[in-house]
């Protein structure tokens, strides 16, 4: 079956293509259907009742390309996801018009991706303590962490900290090796990842050691006042009620405090309340605070990995 749509540039078609052709066996992977493109016109073995939705998505992706934005898997992916709800709309102005937050350690520059990731970027520049919850692998932690590194970067933060709550999983933290930082830095991990990521190893424990930058658990925060600062608390579902409410008041002039979580995965112990559900439901009608909530449609992963959940999903139903 041939598409209506047709391409008829080479620096468009490569765009649209990717490297080595993965993006267009995305549609394989995802949608079980084989496309291919010959000259300027694009083939596929699709049955015709998949006619619409692949010409709604080659619509976009063609008028993408074409205007100069390069394609990746996770985009082709992301699109398809809204194709098939009828989401579409508004789309072709996320990728064009798309402003990066930096440029990471590798020469990559660092986009939202998804409209939600739009809106939460937006809301960390005009709010001075934002919310961005919803379930893992949406970007919540690392837009917030490239936002952090951005704002210091340009002089418009004088420190980075960034905080999570440490909950023991079965053994008691003074039962483990080590001193107290040996301790408590697995839990930290995924912050000093993406840290290493956009400012790179050495330069990332250089401004460690002048103080710049501190990662560190929440009780840390215990008695602080953060002022002139970029505060993160990462999986923030695991704080209980006093928690929250003492990191919350730790908010000092000139900083800016982003909050990560999923409700639904707590790891606190049973019958613990947890504080992010507590601040979420008191705090949402305050005017000076943004909440920004992201859903199944902000996880991007690879085609396979999706369908693997898929299918678990299934076989729990």
């Amino acid at each position: 079956m041939k598409l209506n749509q047709h391409i008829h540039h080479a620096e468009a078609i490569a765009r649209l293509v990717g490297v080595q052709d993965r993006n267009l066996l995305v549609f394989k992977q995802y949608l079980g259907v084989q496309v291919s493109i010959f000259g300027s016109e694009i083939n596929t073995d699709a049955q015709e009742e998949m006619r619409p939705l692949l010409e709604a998505i080659f619509s976009i992706l063609i008028e993408l390309a074409e205007h100069q934005v390069q394609l990746s898997e996770r985009d082709i992916m992301y699109i398809i996801k809204l194709a098939e709800k009828n989401q579409l709309e508004g789309v072709f102005d996320l990728y064009k018009n798309r402003k990066k937050i930096l440029i990471n350690d590798q020469g990559r520059a660092i986009y939202p991706k998804t409209f939600n990731q739009r809106d939460y970027v937006n809301a960390i520049n005009h709010y001075d303590l934002v919310f961005g919850v919803g379930p893992a692998g949406t970007g919540k932690t690392y837009l917030a962490v490239a936002m952090a590194v951005a704002a210091l970067k340009n002089n418009r933060a004088k420190k980075l900290i960034l905080t999570r709550p440490v909950v023991e999983a079965g053994e008691s933290l003074g039962f483990l090796p080590g001193d107290l930082k040996e301790k408590v830095d697995p839990y930290l991990v995924p912050l000093y990842d993406a840290l290493y990521e956009m400012l790179g190893t050495q330069t990332t424990n250089a401004l460690m050691e002048k103080g710049l930058i501190e990662i560190a658990p929440l009780a840390y925060m215990r008695g602080r006042t953060l002022e002139n600062a970029f505060v993160i608390l990462d999986e923030a579902q695991n704080t209980t009620q006093g928690q929250m409410k003492m990191f919350l008041t730790r908010l000092g002039f000139a900083s800016k405090m982003v909050i990560t979580g999923d409700p639904s995965q707590s790891d606190l112990a049973k019958g613990t309340p947890q504080g992010l559900h507590q601040a979420l439901s008191i705090l949402k009608k305050m005017e000076d605070i943004k909440i920004i909530t992201f859903d199944k449609l902000d996880v991007i992963r690879h085609p396979l990995v999706q369908r693997i959940l898929e299918r678990y999903e299934h076989d729990a139903d």
